[in-house]
């Protein structure tokens, strides 16, 4: 299924690349690098997802996450920690905050799209 994905990521590279796959992938893929910026993107265009770096400039990916999971209109949007942060310590505070899951960098465009697709199955049931 094709999606509308909004990609918070701070690092240029790995947005634009990022971005650019799961474009070549069929999916619409909106990208900033700023977290206030996400939050009012997602808001105001309902994505199916949010790929939601961490470690971002001015409010992180957590803030991020629970300021989403407060909102009516973003509460049941799939939300995924795309980060460098991979210890447990890490994947805890990524679950509390509010995302669905926490994945660490490089992670595969497949990797994730599957991902995607087993949660949004998942909450279907």
């Amino acid at each position: 299924m094709k999606r509308k994905l909004l990609l918070i990521e701070d690092n240029p590279d790995i947005g634009e690349t990022l971005r650019d796959l799961l474009e070549l992938l069929g999916h619409t893929v909106e990208w900033t690098d700023d977290g206030l910026r996400g939050i009012a993107f997602a808001l105001a265009t309902r994505p199916h997802a949010a790929l939601v770096d961490i470690g971002l400039p001015g409010i992180d990916g957590y803030e991020v996450a629970r300021r989403l999971r407060a909102s009516q209109e973003c509460s049941q949007l799939i939300l995924i920690a795309l980060t460098g942060y991979g210890r447990p310590e890490d994947r805890s505070k990524s679950l509390e905050a509010g995302f669905d899951a926490h994945l660490v960098k490089p992670v595969a465009p497949e990797e994730l799209l599957e991902l995607i697709e087993r949660i949004a199955a998942a909450r279907a049931r």
